[in-house]
């Protein structure tokens, strides 16, 4: 009798491996059914929808302006950049002209919640890899954000501070002699956590050469943000689909092509380096005025369908809406990027080790109601 190959006796004794639905490296209610072949990754089945929440209908059942609570609890992490796009869409729409000082202002609040929403990756992902003290650093610089927005908005995380046509409450002198204040403490800090992180040999080891993800790829799954930029395309709805006063700002774009898990991260520490300037950049120009234009008391967009897109912390947020005349929105759909993100997981972790499918999996930057929204 013929023997079966080592091949067949590989395949034979597979097992299935449950990676969640709460496990902690997936910082979410999030399950991928892992099928094993000793250490190694046969395939990945990704079992969503355990938060799922019906944010789309929501918003097609209530008064326009009555959406934006939900706006801060798609992904928790970018409440400030999904509320711009949802007043975006409806300002595009009703064609209001904000005022200047509040796009500077938007501006402003939401690359201080894009680097807070980084500085949460970073600690995590560290903890993932079995690094504790990176966390305490990064939620020490965190919570000097989160003490300015919320001394502005009242919040601390799922932020509801845009409305239609401005914003609900100005900036006062300590705001802003806060936020100098904060760019000038976290710059030596970011060098710090170079030292720390970046330049670790055991985290090198960790990232470098695993979890390659090409631009092709990224086409194929609509991944967007710093998985696309990791992969060597310089895209970014701030340049690509440029919107508020992103155009009168000078910034650049991190843009790495190794398409590794070390390149998503680089891009992201250099993100907020230039999230930085642009504060610095948008405190200098601030102008003086109203922070509200003229909106009417009920919002009834005219008929049509309208988009609008913003680069949120994990990629491009875009809002479609349907407008039939009527005070609430006739169909409402939003375009997330960490589903997409996610998806691509299946093909890329496809012969990994488990652990190095964790390493990727945490330089996704995944937030699980963003994916079940």
């Amino acid at each position: 009798m013929e023997l079966p190959s080592v091949h067949d006796i590989g395949t034979q004794e597979t097992f299935v491996l449950n990676l969640g639905p709460q496990h902690p490296a997936t910082h979410g209610v999030l399950r991928i059914k892992l099928t094993m072949d000793g250490e190694y990754i046969n395939d990945a089945v990704i079992v969503a929808g355990y938060v799922h929440r019906e944010h789309e209908k929501m918003g097609e059942n209530r008064p326009w302006t009555q959406f934006l609570p939900n706006t801060g609890r798609i992904d928790y992490l970018s409440a400030m950049m999904y509320t711009h796009a949802y007043v975006g869409v409806i300002e595009r729409a009703c064609e209001i002209e904000v005022p200047e000082r509040a796009e500077y202002i938007r501006v402003i609040t939401s690359e201080l919640n894009r680097i807070s929403s980084h500085l949460v990756w970073w600690g995590a992902y560290l903890i993932d890899l079995g690094g504790m003290t990176p966390l305490l650093y990064a939620f020490d610089d965190r919570e000097k954000i989160l003490d300015l927005l919320e001394a502005l908005t009242g919040a601390r995380l799922t932020y509801c501070y845009y409305r239609v046509g401005g914003l609900l409450e100005d900036v006062d002198d300590n705001f802003i002699e806060g936020t100098r204040k904060f760019v000038k403490e976290f710059r030596p800090r970011l060098k710090m956590f170079r030292r720390l992180v970046t330049q670790n040999i055991i985290f090198r080891k960790r990232v470098e050469d695993i979890g390659y993800i090409d631009a092709e790829m990224c086409r194929q799954y609509g991944a967007t943000g710093p998985l696309i930029r990791g992969a060597g395309v310089p895209y970014d709805v701030r340049k690509a689909e440029p919107y508020s006063v992103y155009p009168e700002l000078n910034f650049d774009i991190p843009c790495y092509p190794e398409g590794d898990s070390m390149a998503r991260y680089k891009v992201r520490m250099e993100e907020m380096e230039q999230s930085l300037r642009i504060i610095e950049q948008a405190l200098d120009r601030l102008p003086d005025g109203p922070i509200m234009a003229k909106v009417p008391r009920v919002i009834k967009p005219p008929a049509g369908d309208y988009c609008y897109a913003t680069e949120a912390a994990r990629g491009r947020f875009e809002v479609r809406v349907t407008s039939i005349g009527k005070p609430q929105a006739h169909r409402v759909r939003l375009r997330t990027p960490c589903f997409a993100n996610l998806s691509l997981f299946e093909e890329a972790a496809r012969g990994m080790m488990l652990a190095d499918g964790i390493a990727m999996m945490g330089s996704l930057d995944l937030v699980i109601p963003d994916i079940d929204r």
